[in-house]
């Protein structure tokens, strides 16, 4: 087995996978942690990476590089995603994690993305699920749409993530009704745009990633305290995100605090994640989503062997 570590930073969160990769395809993993640092903080308005946001970035990143040094990671990929593709400041921040980790980030393109998020998401499954998939990745800048059987045939990166679509649309708490339009025709516009690439009709099956999906199904699933085993691979009726997606969005940001299972991190956006999910199946016709807590981290770390 060859043991490897993979980082992915997104918009929202920073996240570390440390895994042993069999030659035959077995995981066995090691440590899987995440940090909310929201490296995207602003950037949709400001075209730069926050200072703050750095910060916050930099501390986990020496936290991270800790837990590989001590668990003797031989191989070692970061990806960065979505908000450092965006950020004019973004030599800045690949020059510091180089410092801290050893490895210069790879700002990947929305396509790249996506297919290690493919390739992560399916990786288990057992074939109990039929293809072909479509497996939709709701980040906080950007959402993927990569659609295959064993591998992607098609795939799209769209600008329409938890934290961008919070930021553009929902200035008061909880948002108004014509602030929920508008981020309903942003998100629209955007499942439009994949759907000039990627069939998301065809598919026999809808994968959902990441953290705003996966919160969705923690709260129909009615977990006191998130439990990844108890939500991977759950199934989640399409009439259940919308009433969850209904009820995130009329809530305020007290109200959202006190539901035990969303990270406090993603008590601002998760509205907006629950929203794009929604819009999403609403496009697809999808009468269920199958939630999957492998994802573009699995894809990264199966890169790397």
């Amino acid at each position: 087995m060859t043991r490897v570590a993979a980082v992915d930073c997104g918009t929202n969160s920073l996240r570390l996978l440390v895994t042993d990769i069999g030659d035959d395809g077995s995981q066995r993993d090691l440590d899987r942690r995440m940090r909310i640092v929201r490296l995207g903080q602003g950037v949709d308005r400001t075209g730069r990476l926050a200072d703050d946001a750095l910060r916050r970035t930099t501390a986990a990143l020496v936290e991270y590089a800790s837990v590989i040094d001590e668990l003797g990671a031989e191989r070692v990929r970061m990806v960065a995603t979505s908000a450092t593709r965006d950020a004019s400041n973004a030599a800045e921040f690949i020059g510091s994690v180089h410092d801290i980790l050893g490895v210069t980030p790879e700002v990947v393109t929305g396509d790249e993305e996506a297919g290690l998020s493919f390739t992560g998401a399916t990786c288990d499954l057992d074939g109990s699920l039929p293809s072909p998939y479509l497996v939709v990745d709701i980040g906080g800048g950007s959402t993927e749409f990569v659609f295959g059987s064993t591998e992607p045939e098609a795939a799209r990166s769209v600008d329409i993530g938890a934290v961008r679509i919070t930021e553009r649309h929902f200035a008061a708490d909880p948002p108004t009704g014509e602030q929920i339009r508008a981020a309903r025709v942003d998100i629209d516009a955007g499942v439009a745009g994949a759907a000039d690439d990627v069939p998301l009709k065809q598919a026999h099956t809808l994968i959902g990633l990441a953290g705003s999906v996966t919160t969705v199904g923690a709260i129909h699933l009615g977990l006191d305290e998130y439990d990844r085993e108890k939500v991977h691979h759950a199934r989640i009726p399409a009439d259940a995100v919308a009433a969850i997606s209904d009820r995130l969005l009329a809530s305020s940001h007290q109200e959202r605090s006190a539901i035990s299972v969303i990270h406090p991190g993603r008590v601002d956006v998760i509205a907006a994640g629950a929203l794009i999910l929604r819009r999403v199946m609403d496009r697809t016709g999808a009468g269920e989503v199958i939630l999957s807590e492998r994802d573009i981290l699995d894809g990264i770390a199966r890169s790397l062997v």
